[in-house]
Order: C-alpha cells, then structure tokens, then sequence
C-alpha cells in the first residue's frame, strides 16, 4: 500500500523546526519526505490531506509495564490469575497505542511470561498494540521493592526476592529462557519499602555482577532500578544498560553515567511520584505524612538530578511507572509535561526523548524514532502544536491517526482504544 500525507507541518524528530512537507508511505515504511514545494511522483498512492497539522514520529514508552494494571497496590498484581492477568495486559497494549505509542521498552512484567506473550502476540498480528522488548519480573532481595511476603503470609507482588549469588544466577537464566529481552534488577529501595529505603542500595555487587555475566553471554539486556547514588554506581561499573531514577546520584555517579552516556540509557519514571504526592495532599495519617516526606525529598532530589542529567548529555527516555491506580494506563503522554516543567527541558527535547532517544532504547535508531526516508512508518498525525503546548499530546482525540508499520489506526469516540483502518 503506498499512501501520500500531504500538506502536514513535518517534525522529524532531530530537533529542527517543523517544516511544510508531504511524506510518501509504501509498505510499512517511509518512502519519501520532502517540502510541500517540492515535487514528488506518488502514482497511484491514496492521498491524505493533513491540513497542516503536526506529522512526527510516533512516540516510545521507555519504561513500560503493561502488566501493571492501574491496581492500587503491587500485592494485587500476585493475586491475579494469569489468565485474567494476560487480558488485562493486552488491554494495556491496546491503551498505550492509542496514546500514541508506538513502540515500549518494558521495564518488568509482574509475572515472568506475560510481556513474552504479548510481545509475540503482537508482533504475529494477533493483537494490537506498541513494538515491546519483553522484561522478566523484578529481581529483588528479600525485604526489598516488590517482595510482597510477610513471616505470616507468602503474597506475591510484582518482583521475585533472590539472595545471593547463586539464587540470582538461576532466577536470571530461568527468565532467559522463558524468551524475555531484559533482565530487571532492583538494586535500591524505594519511598514504599521500610526495609529497603530509595536512598539504599540493598543488592550486593556480587548479586549484580552474576545477572549481567548471565545476560550479557547471550546477547539480551538488564535494567536496573537504581535511586541510590551507590545503586546508579553499581549499575555502571557493572555495566548495567538500562539505569531507572538515579534520583540521589551525587557527583561521582553522574561523572559515572556521563562518562557511559554513548552507552547506558536513563529514565526518571518520575510520573508516580507526582500521581502519590498528589493523592497524599491533605493525608494527615501518621503513615501518610511519612510516605508525603519521602516522596518530596525523592521529588526535590529527581528534579536536580535530571535536570543535571539534561545539561550534561546522558540519554534519558520517557516513561513514569504508569500502570497503578494513582496514574493509570494510557496517560503515559503526561511524561512530556513533567519534562518540561520539571526538568528544564524545552517541549522539542521533550518529543526527542520520546521519539529518537526512544528509537535508540529500543536498539532500532537506525529505523525508529525519525521521520525519515527508509524509516520505519511509525507516525503520529496531530491536531495541534505539541511544540507550543506539550499538554496537546494528552488527549488522543487530537490525534488525526496513530501509524504503525505503515497500518493507520483512528480514534474510536468516547472509547480508550483505535479503530484499525483496513
């Protein structure tokens, strides 16, 4: 299918201005870009008249978990069937493109298999939904983020406690072969965990140094959950890919990631911070206080290290640990407002880190992430000026269609999800 869009406000995701242009699609890629003055031959192509709006790239969740179904708490992610589980994932897929993602770097999965499935699901046209690089569940440590247990009852949540060496090698493998992209470590705590703090580093260089051996050997990637300034320092030195939140990284550990940025990526997941400091305003709970302190030194702490980050070149990709009741699937675009307003970028730096950063995380900038001749054909046709407003990129109704692969997807009125254009 060859398909001409003429007459749009081309940005291709460089960070140049937007420009009048037409784009030739055929197949699922991008064929030609050109300026509205210049001639094109598109013979036989269907033509859209895009009337000027804004034609750039569709955009990537880079810290994704489509299994985290807007539950209230992690426990309930363990207490749900698999079943149940993998339908409420797929509907998340279906909620995250109709957001206007295109492609999702997934950041762990609350079972081991679910993000596999619908990896696979998708990518064979059984569902729809964003590219994905599968993750495994949350490697923890006992005590740590996402050990959901008590000495009185074994819940499961969302991560899978390992200690030691030994344990941790045989989790990882395990993972490895049930098909996931990316290994997942949590090596700080977290403002939620007492006995493992945000500011901690819980997981030994020991632990670490086996998972990355392990992934490393055959080709795949590990992710690390790292607010700790010692957490971020273990992640580099140990050659961790992925670096989420660095929220507390001192000098030593952005000289670190600085001296790595051609090779790690970073992402602040700073959208469920925001969500739990605005549902604790006017909590006066002792418990709510204390979880409202943790979270405003977290803020403060995120805002200085990412705006860092900015200055000194590290790549830091979308993506705010949507999927709990507090921000829930599908508002994954309020990322670029948070960006912007807290962390200095401008609104084009806001869309490069949704757009060409994120083709880059994906490991697929060489066809992802640009408007692009020979580029993939991952588009968003919008009805307004994200470069004015970022906040436009929120309502999907603006969206004039979602592309992926070339195949036109339009919203469906009063509903979360796209229609298909066949």
């Amino acid at each position: 299918m060859r398909l001409l869009i003429d007459d749009a406000r081309v940005w291709d995701g460089t960070g140049a201005a937007p420009f009048p242009g037409k784009v030739l699609i055929d197949g699922e890629r991008i064929a030609a870009v050109v300026p509205q003055s210049q001639a094109l031959a598109a013979d036989g192509a269907e033509r859209v008249d895009a009337r000027g709006k804004f034609l750039m790239p569709g955009m990537v969740e880079g810290h994704s978990h489509l299994s985290f179904v807007d539950v209230a708490r992690g426990t309930a992610l363990g207490e749900l069937p698999p079943e149940d589980h993998t339908l409420l994932a797929m509907d998340a897929a279906r909620k995250l493109l109709a957001a206007g993602f295109t492609s999702a770097c997934s950041a762990a999965a609350a079972k081991i298999r679910i993000d596999v499935a619908i990896r696979d699901a998708i990518e064979d046209g059984l569902i729809d939904g964003p590219r994905l690089l599968a993750a495994g569940p949350e490697l923890t440590v006992t005590g740590g983020l996402g050990d959901g247990r008590k000495l009185h009852l074994p819940l499961e949540s969302f991560g899978v406690p390992v200690d030691g060496p030994d344990e941790m090698l045989r989790m990882v493998r395990l993972c490895l072969r049930e098909g996931v992209d990316t290994i997942k470590l949590n090596i700080s705590g977290d403002f939620s965990t007492d006995s493992a703090p945000a500011d901690a580093a819980v997981m030994t260089d020991g632990e670490i140094s086996v998972a990355v051996e392990a992934t490393h050997v055959i080709g795949r990637r590990v992710a690390a959950h790292a607010r700790a300034s010692d957490s971020v320092k273990r992640a580099v030195r140990h050659g961790v890919d992925v670096i989420y939140h660095c929220d507390f990284a001192d000098d030593e550990a952005l000289d670190l990631l600085e001296a790595a940025k051609n090779r790690v990526f970073t992402g602040p997941a700073f959208g469920i911070v925001l969500a739990r400091m605005e549902g604790l305003r006017g909590d006066n709970s002792r418990h709510g206080r204390v979880v409202f302190d943790r979270l405003q030194r977290l803020y403060e702490a995120s805002c200085r290290t990412h705006n860092a980050m900015r200055k000194r070149g590290i790549r830091i990709v979308l993506g705010g640990d949507y999927g709990f009741a507090a921000n829930p699937q599908g508002t994954n675009a309020r990322d670029l407002e948070h960006f912007v307003g807290h962390f200095g970028f401008t609104p084009s730096e806001a869309l490069q880190a949704a757009t060409r950063t994120g083709g880059e995380i994906m490991q697929r900038g060489h066809e992802l992430g640009l408007v692009k001749s020979g580029y993939l054909a991952d588009l968003l046709l919008v009805d307004g000026d994200p470069i004015a407003d970022v906040r436009v990129m929120q309502d999907n109704r603006r969206f004039a269609f979602v592309m992926k692969g070339g195949v036109r997807y339009l919203p469906c009125q009063g509903a979360p999800h796209l229609r298909r254009l066949h």
